[in-house]
């Protein structure tokens, strides 16, 4: 009888607490980190890409010039880039498309990944198509080479950017890789010519 009677003196006092204890609240989310910008890609990379592009527009398409996009929004990081842009031909119809590849949206018609410029007439006037099994040494290698080339130069303007392009020229059977201190070939006043098969050095212009 005791027991039960201290049963019904505790149960008020159980409900009274319950009532007043504070309901449980759900652990704060953590704020989540921004999200990171995607990395620059090689210029190997980018070129696979559209070249994967360019054989669907044209199955006997080949590159003829490959070339970092130089703007102030994309970065440009010991020869790897946001942005590249390309030009393939095709022999065949005597044509030639421009691609690009970006690993962010920019401004005018670039777009992440790769997207299709417009057709345009071409001949060999207008320079000469290499194979992409040439295309063996990468714009990182390139710069390298460059860098200790030109090391006398790099040092006067270490805040000069550095640009590439690459082309098949007269003077060499395979393609070659300009690698350009200043926006462009025209506004720059050194640049340094390097084997994009071989990785050898060709030639300093200034």
């Amino acid at each position: 009888m005791r027991r039960a009677y201290r049963f019904f003196v505790c149960l008020p006092l159980l409900l009274l607490a319950a009532c007043t204890s504070e309901p449980s609240r759900p652990a704060a989310e953590k704020p989540k980190a921004p999200a990171q910008p995607p990395e620059p890609v090689s210029s190997q990379y980018a070129c696979r890409q559209m070249y994967l592009a360019a054989r669907n527009w044209s199955p006997d398409a080949e590159p003829l010039r490959l070339s970092n996009i130089a703007l102030p929004e994309f970065r440009s990081v010991k020869g790897k880039a946001d942005a590249w842009q390309a030009t393939f031909v095709s022999a065949r119809t005597g044509r030639a498309k421009g691609f690009t590849y970006s690993v962010i949206e920019g401004p005018g018609n670039l777009h992440q990944g790769v997207f299709e410029g417009p057709e345009e007439s071409w001949s060999v006037q207008r320079g000469q198509p290499f194979s992409i099994l040439a295309f063996k040494v990468d714009a990182t290698t390139a710069l390298e080479t460059a860098l200790k080339r030109g090391a006398d130069y790099a040092q006067k303007h270490p805040a000069m950017p550095i640009n590439f392009l690459l082309e098949r020229i007269p003077r060499h059977p395979y393609p070659v890789w300009r690698v350009i201190w200043g926006q462009s070939v025209g506004t720059s006043g050194f640049s340094i010519l390097i084997d994009a098969t071989t990785g050898g050095y060709h030639q300093t212009l200034r």
